[in-house]
This record gives C-alpha cells, structure tokens and sequence, in this order.
C-alpha cells in the first residue's frame, strides 16, 4: 500500500523537522515556504506565499492525503497574525479546492495563547480558551477557519517551544534575568522535536484510521514555575550574578496538561525542561 502523502504549509523550523521524520517512514512530503532551498533534502518543494492569494506556479498535481497549516507571521502585530494565521490559511485551503484536493485532514498548528487563565490554573482542552490579547484571539478565528473548512480538522496547541536555536532563555540568564517566585509563575514548554513529533504522531494516528478529537495540547510532562527552570539553569551554566530588584513579573500564569495526547500513545521524548535543556547545554544537538 502506498505511504501517505502530505503538504507542509510554511514548512520552517517545525515543519521542516516534521517533514524529516515522516520522510524516514516512506511519506511523500510537500514543503511549501517562500525558499525552497532551506527545505530538508527529500521535501518537494512548493514556492510559494501564504500572503499571497494566487495559487503556487508548483503546487502538487497529485493526491494531497493531508495537510498541515504551520505558519509563522513576519511581523508580531495584530495585522501581522491575521495574515499568517487567517487569511494564509484561507488562500491554502482556496488552493486546495481549486486543484480538486480533498485531504484526509487537515492539522492547524495553534498556540496555547489561546487561553487567557492566569492564576496557575491547570487547562486542558475542555477549558475555556478566551485570550485578552489580539495574539490569541487572532489564533482562535484562524483555528475556526480550520474546523469550518469542510475537511476532519484537528487543532495542536503548541506551548513554548524550546530546542537548537531556540535558546532565548539560556541567553537571558546569562545576561541576569530574574523572575519573581511568589506567586509562582508557571511556565508550559515542549521541545522541538517534541512539537514536529506529536504532529507527525497524529498524522500516523490517523492514517492508521484512529479517531483524532478537534484540539490537542502540545506541551511536556511537567510544567513549571519559570523561577524554578532559571535557578537550575544558573547552576547548570554557572551564573553567579543576578539582581532580585530588578525580577521580571510576567501576566501570564498556567499549567496545560498533555493527558489527552498521552490517552492517545504519544509520549514526549524531553519529559521536562530539564532533559530538553540538557542534552542542548551537553551540545548533543546540532
């Protein structure tokens, strides 16, 4: 039987990892960003601009058996987010009626901002998810998109992703940062390979005929107060120097829980931040 195929749209840094590991499993993967040249060695490459409303001079001719929307917006403003995340996702899904595809279905690579709770509470993907800020109410009118397209949509909330290139944090304590510790502000992480691992997960799912729910939380084993993750980070980079005056008081405050995912089979390979961080200040990761 033939291996599935599928289209990456925006296949950066997580796509491009997603499309890797389903490459090894025999998948036919489509890798649609403006420079093909960075895609993964194997990826067929589609050129083309989420931005832009006409359809790709190489879109795929053949059977598209799934599609993954990940985007990432080029500027971090309202006007910014809806063109990534709603208007690029219609102009994919335009392309996709137009070629006469129908995939199987479609994943929307969402974020966890979409939950405005800030009190440390526990959320899954039965709570409420009604963000304050244009961020997460932006990602809210895009997943809808998604689920009414007409086509099985199944939503992934990623929450922080951390991994090789992705080291703002370690940076920061480096340079001092300080985070108040009462209350507690906790922190949701999940590693990169982790996120590109739990999609490529729910594609073998549902390839396998499982039956995927409409949202999914995306995040590791054990969240955690961010003050907790930099006091071990200054041990394990041996920073001796910050200032308590000066700590930073972040809004934001909860704990998602990966039980759903896990119901599912899937377990992440970093199960906190300190593996994930780990193996990146042991320099096994390129």
């Amino acid at each position: 039987m033939a291996m599935p195929s599928v289209l990456i749209a925006g296949c950066g840094d997580i796509g491009g990892r997603l499309a890797s590991q389903l490459l090894l499993e025999g998948w036919t993967v489509y890798g649609l960003r403006r420079s093909v040249a960075k895609l993964p060695e194997g990826v067929r490459g589609v050129n083309g601009d989420l931005f832009d409303a006409r359809i790709p001079v190489h879109w795929p001719e053949g059977r598209i058996d799934y599609l993954v929307y990940c985007a990432t917006p080029t500027e971090r403003d309202e006007t910014g987010y809806r063109a990534a995340y709603v208007q690029g996702l219609r102009h994919v899904l335009g392309w996709v009626e137009r070629s006469g595809q129908k995939p199987r279905r479609i994943l929307f690579v969402s974020s966890s901002s979409v939950y405005g709770q800030k009190q440390g509470e526990w959320i899954d993907e039965t709570s409420p998810a009604e963000a304050l800020g244009f961020s997460g109410q932006v990602m809210r009118e895009a997943e809808q998109v998604a689920l009414d397209s007409g086509l099985p949509a199944t939503v992934v909330r990623l929450t922080g992703i951390y991994g090789p290139g992705r080291s703002d944090l370690m940076n920061r304590v480096r340079q001092g940062y300080s985070v108040a510790i009462d209350p507690p502000l906790y922190g949701n992480r999940i590693h990169a390979d982790d996120a590109a691992g739990l999609l490529a997960f729910l594609l073998r799912a549902d390839a396998r005929g499982v039956a995927l729910d409409d949202v999914y939380i995306g995040v590791d084993d054990a969240p955690a107060p961010l003050a907790e993750v930099v006091d071990w980070m200054r041990e394990r980079l041996g920073v001796t120097q910050w200032s308590d005056e000066n700590s930073v008081r972040r809004a934001g405050s909860k704990r998602c829980s990966n039980a759903r995912a896990r119901a599912l089979g899937w377990v992440p390979r970093y199960a906190s931040y300190k593996e994930g961080y780990e193996a990146m200040l042991a320099g096994t990761q390129d």
